[in-house]
């Protein structure tokens, strides 16, 4: 990853009342909003569902335990179900959505974006700036935006209650990139006043490739599903979760997910790596690491089978990872395997559904020419494209 020092701070612009919109009044959403509030920053949440909003627009913000204990009332600038007035206002807009929305919010958003603004998926999972970009451009959009994305999400947070939030642990360091990667610098200037913790990274091949939450998140769900159903969820997720047969498997996905990365000339973190990097944990194996991580403490495991853990980071994670090893070579027959255990458990084909290499107009491009797209946006690997692959690349960014 690169540090860039001395960036200006863009994320205040004269055009824009807000500087920050929060999309998304989830587990991460709410977190997000009421931390930028409480940091001092005018701070707009949008959720499509206005129920979901309600007690929120009521108080006028969020009630925020922090990680020492400490409770905060944190106001918010503008709670609303109405993406124009959300969007007309804020100059960065921080995406805080399931994955699996990424592309019809795109599409939602993109008659109402504006020249200047800048766009963030936390996380963007595997592909996620491709495909955002994909559908806003596909919508129609011309507008001169950037669009970045997060390899992770900055916070452990768990929602309490319709306006409370609790923040276990924040990461020490998120890499984040923007498509192409010569606009990083940008990005980057729009969100590190706010939040210090975000760096460089080269592009969003590493961004998407060293997505952890495809290695933590389904499989975990999945090799739990007894004990998930039995108990609702009451036991802590990543502790009595994981058991040393369990850290094997995750671990064997892992192995995958590095070598597909390798594949396209990425040399990606391991789990054990990601988990020392972001939260100073360490050990002997994953098992290890994964427990000593206090920022793992005392989060439940999903209440339901029928949770994010599967129906966004299977189709919007290892579908898109399975998908590049086997363009480019790679047998991932673990992530196979979970992903045909949790298509077994939801009744769903996620193999069909998910982000494939075809459906992000990657599929006739060489490594060179890919590795090209994220780094400078060329469009010389479309010369060679049949029209219907063509079309879908269009995406490209100025």
């Amino acid at each position: 990853m690169m540090f860039l020092p001395g960036l200006p701070d863009l994320a205040s612009d004269p055009r824009f009342a807000i500087p920050y919109l929060v999309i998304g009044a989830g587990h991460g959403g709410k977190a997000m909003a009421a931390f930028l509030a409480l940091r001092g920053f005018p701070t707009a949440l949008y959720n499509r569902t206005p129920a979901r909003i309600a007690q929120i627009r009521a108080l006028g913000g969020i009630d925020l335990e922090l990680e020492d204990g400490t409770r905060h009332f944190a106001q918010l600038r503008l709670v609303t179900s109405d993406i124009r007035e959300a969007l007309v206002q804020a100059r960065v807009i921080m995406v805080a959505v399931p994955s699996s929305a990424h592309s019809d919010l795109a599409t939602l958003c993109a008659p109402f974006l504006q020249d200047g603004q800048i766009v963030v998926l936390h996380p963007g999972r595997t592909f996620g700036a491709i495909e955002f970009a994909h559908a806003v451009r596909t919508a129609g959009c011309v507008a001169d935006i950037v669009i970045a994305e997060a390899q992770t999400f900055l916070f452990a947070s768990r929602s309490n209650g319709p306006a409370e939030v609790r923040i276990y642990r924040t990461k020490n360091a998120i890499p984040l990139a923007a498509l192409p990667a010569r606009r990083t610098r940008e990005a980057l200037a729009a969100v590190t006043p706010a939040f210090p913790q975000f760096v460089a990274a080269p592009n969003v091949l590493h961004t998407s490739l060293d997505n952890m939450g495809a290695i933590f998140h389904p499989a975990l769900t999945v090799l739990n599903a007894g004990r998930i159903e039995n108990t609702q969820g009451d036991f802590q997720f990543y502790v009595e979760g994981l058991t040393p047969a369990v850290a094997r498997v995750l671990e064997a996905l892992d192995r995958e997910r590095v070598t597909v990365a390798a594949s396209l000339g990425i040399r990606a973190q391991s789990a054990r790596e990601w988990l020392d990097m972001a939260y100073n944990a360490t050990g002997a194996d994953l098992y290890e690491a994964m427990h000593n991580n206090t920022g793992y403490q005392g989060i439940k495991a999903p209440p339901t089978l029928a949770h994010r853990y599967i129906f966004e980071d299977v189709p919007m994670s290892l579908v898109p990872i399975a998908s590049a090893g086997q363009q480019f070579g790679v047998s991932t027959a673990a992530i196979d395997t979970i992903v045909r255990l949790a298509s077994l458990i939801h009744g769903t084909d996620y193999r069909s559904r998910g982000r494939t290499m075809a459906k992000l107009g990657l599929a006739n491009l060489t490594v060179e020419e890919i590795r090209q797209l994220v780094e400078e946006g060329d469009e010389s690997g479309a010369q060679r494209l049949s029209a219907p692959v063509a079309a879908a690349t269009a995406f490209r960014l100025p």
